[in-house]
Formats: C-alpha cells, sequence, structure tokens
C-alpha cells in the first residue's frame, strides 16, 4: 500500500500517464495478430457456409462453339456424302438438385457448427492473450516493488558498510569486517541491476502485446491485492471452458461430415433444363427438361476410404476431447492446491518480516556495541530480505494460479 501512495505522489509530481490492466487487454485484443488471425478463421468459416449451401441452388452453366471447319455426313439414296463447312451453337443448361440423402444438408450444417466451433477459439484466443498480459502487468507491479525492497537493501548494506569501516578506523573491528559489508554491497548493487533488468523485460514485452511504448514513469493499476477467486468449482470449470466448447462443436462437425460422406453411396436425384441453338448446314433450336438419377457403383475404393477416414476424424476428435478435459482437471486440481498453499505461504511470510526485522533490528544494536558479529547481521539482513521478495513471489505466484483459472473458465477480465 506505502508502494501505491509513493507511485501516487510521483504521479502528482511529474504528471504520468496511468496504464490500467483493462486497456492493456483492450488494446492487446485489438492489435493482436494471434487475434486477427483467428476472426480471419471465423470470416472463413462464414465463407464455407456459403459454399456449402450453394448445393441447393440452381446450378447454371452457358457454353458455346465454333467450328470454322468441319466434316458434314449427308446419307442419300443409299450414300453418304460429304460437305466442309462451318458450325456453331450456343446454349444453356440449368441443373437443380432435388435429393442427395441429406449429403448437402450434413455439410451445410457441419459447416455452421465450425462457425460456432471457430468463434469459441476466437474467445479462447482473447482468453488466452489476457492471461498473458496480465501476467506481464503484473509481473511490472512485483519487479517495481521488489526493485524498491533491493534498493532498501542497498542501502542497508552501505550504512553498515560504513559503520564498519568507522569502526574499524577507530580500531574497535577488524578490516575483515568492512571487507564483507564491502562485499555485500556489491551483491546488493548486482541484486538490484538484476531485479531492474528484469523489470524492463516485463515492461517490454507487455509493450509488444499492447503494440505502443511504455513510459518508464508509467503508473500501473495495483491488482494484486484484489485477486481473488469467489470459488474453486471443478464442475463451472468444465462447463465454462472454451477449448472443452470449441472440441465438443469440432465432434458434432466430424459425426456431420460422417454422415455427408456416407450418403455419397446413394448418389443424387438432380432436375435438369437446357436450351441449345444450333447452326450446322440447319439452323434448330433444341431443348430438354427432365429428372436424372446417379449412383456411383465403383469408384475404386475411393468413396469407403472417404467415409473411413470420416469415421476416424471423428473418433480422433473425440479422442483428443476426453484428453483435453483430463489435462484441464488435473490442471485445476494442481492450481487450487497451490492457491490454498500460496495463503498459507503469504501468512508465514508476513510473520517472517514481523519476525526477521525485529531480530535485525536486535543484532545491529548489538553489533555497535561489540556483542555480536558482521556474520550475524548479514545473516540477520539476508533473512530479512528473502522474506521480503519470497512474500512478493507468494503473492504473484497466487495472482498467476488465479488468472490461469480464469483463463481455463473463459474469462477476460
Amino acid at each position: 500500500m506505502k508502494t501505491i501512495i509513493i507511485m501516487y505522489i510521483m504521479f502528482l509530481s511529474s504528471f504520468a500517464d496511468a496504464l490500467t490492466l483493462k486497456e492493456c487487454i483492450d488494446k492487446a485484443i485489438k492489435t493482436h495478430p494471434d487475434i486477427k488471425n483467428a476472426t480471419l478463421d471465423v470470416g472463413m468459416s462464414e465463407a464455407s457456409i456459403k459454399i456449402a449451401q450453394a448445393g441447393y441452388l440452381p446450378q447454371v452453366t452457358l457454353n458455346g462453339e465454333y467450328n470454322p471447319t468441319r466434316t458434314y455426313v449427308l446419307p442419300a439414296n443409299g450414300t453418304f456424302n460429304t460437305k466442309e463447312s462451318d458450325g456453331w451453337s450456343v446454349g444453356g443448361v440449368v441443373n437443380q438438385k432435388i435429393w442427395d440423402f441429406s449429403k448437402t444438408t450434413s455439410n451445410i450444417e457441419a459447416q455452421r457448427v465450425s462457425k460456432d466451433a471457430q468463434t469459441l477459439i476466437l474467445k479462447d484466443a482473447k482468453a488466452l492473450l489476457a492471461y498473458k498480459v496480465k501476467l506481464q502487468y503484473e509481473s511490472i507491479l512485483v519487479q517495481t516493488q521488489a526493485i524498491n525492497v533491493r534498493e532498501k537493501d542497498l542501502k542497508v548494506q552501505e550504512e553498515l558498510y560504513k559503520q564498519a569501516q568507522a569502526f574499524v578506523d577507530n580500531g574497535m573491528k577488524t578490516v575483515a569486517d568492512s571487507t564483507r559489508f564491502l562485499s555485500a554491497v556489491y551483491l546488493a548493487k548486482d541484486n538490484l541491476a538484476i531485479t531492474k533488468a528484469s523489470f524492463e523485460k516485463a515492461r517490454a514485452t507487455l509493450a509488444l502485446y499492447i503494440n505502443e511504448p511504455i513510459p518508464v514513469n508509467t503508473i500501473f493499476q495495483d491488482t494484486l491485492s484484489n485477486d481473488s477467486l469467489s470459488e474453486l468449482d471443478e464442475k463451472i470449470l468444465l462447463n465454462n471452458s472454451l477449448t472443452l466448447k470449441s472440441l465438443h462443436k469440432s465432434i458434432q462437425k466430424e459425426s456431420l461430415n460422417y454422415k455427408a460422406t456416407k450418403a455419397s453411396y446413394y448418389g443424387s436425384l438432380d432436375g435438369i433444363a437446357s436450351f441449345t441453338h444450333q447452326n450446322t448446314l440447319n439452323e434448330y433450336d433444341s431443348t430438354l427438361v427432365g429428372i436424372t438419377y446417379t449412383i456411383p457403383l465403383y469408384s475404386g475404393g475411393r468413396t469407403g476410404q472417404e467415409v473411413q477416414q470420416a469415421m476416424i476424424n471423428k473418433e480422433k476428435v473425440e479422442a483428443i476431447y476426453a484428453s483435453k478435459k483430463l489435462a484441464i482437471i488435473e490442471e485445476f486440481e494442481h492450481l487450487s492446491i497451490d492457491i490454498k498453499r500460496y495463503a498459507q505461504t503469504i501468512k508465514a511470510k508476513e510473520s517472517q518480516i514481523e519476525a526477521s526485522l525485529h531480530t535485525q533490528e536486535l543484532l545491529e544494536a548489538r553489533y555497535k556495541e561489540g556483542l555480536s558479529t558482521y556474520i550475524e547481521v548479514l545473516d540477520a539482513n539476508a533473512i530479512f530480505l528473502e522474506a521480503e521478495l519470497s512474500l512478493l513471489q507468494a503473492i504473484y505466484d497466487r495472482s498467476s494460479a488465479i488468472h490461469r483459472i480464469e483463463y481455463l473458465q473463459g474469462k477476460i477480465i
């Protein structure tokens, strides 16, 4: 909370812009190529529906032919005479499918289900991207607080070194004391540099997600203290999982494809009408109106293999669904255990910080009086520092686990 107040004061003094988590998620969804790709897949599925629907619409074709020279055979008085002349014809054919044993209907429905699946995949892509943004956003928050902890540790180490050096100058301590504290100062500087680098990495990654630079003095919303789940319910998770919903739609699609492929065995009943104007020695019109029924008798085994392939695809998606369901349940169980463990870790680290702070103050006072060694002082400082950093890590890990469950439930915000 102190960090937030300090950051707010910095905001007032430097007029830095605030960047909320929701803004980051909205910008990432708007510009990220993964979302664009998933959106295009939805558009392709819409086009596939129209392509399938065309199977029940009239198919009209026009044709024309011109022959500059052609040999015509003319029977006359029991003999055949030939004549060379040109010839041409123009015409049109209308073919209307009447019944194909639900093959076209199944294809249309399969494409509609496919569109539903792609829409769910798009939503899942948005939820996954939101999850990634949350991790980077809160990593920035944690690294910011970690930098503050590291800076305080560096100041403590520098102060201890100054004290040790003064004691050495006055003949009250040995050079080993000041040298060891100086080594601790260098280590604290190195750790501070590492933490700052981690902060820059998280900031750079978030900038890539939202497709715009993030100024150094940007103010970030404190979301770590607000992360919580109302309940951990496996049934609710499975019912809301976008991944499972999309796979369920894929199973429906493959079932319809299997049905459509099987219908190929029975052929198709079509209505046909044609008109042709022909000028080949004689000029005349010809018309045709009728019904045709075609049934495949032998296709080299292709139809049978297509049916077998459609059945395998259906069973394969069913197996993927079952496997993914088990994986989600396993991940949910692990995350639930981790969240409960992190809650205990946070309480333990808070107590450890309080106790180690008291110990640190006591040992520093005893060191000044010559009643404790520099090793004891450094150990106490290290314990206090480790407890503060571990607390930040536990808070971040708990928040990450919560956000992962939110993603598995299909939530974006």
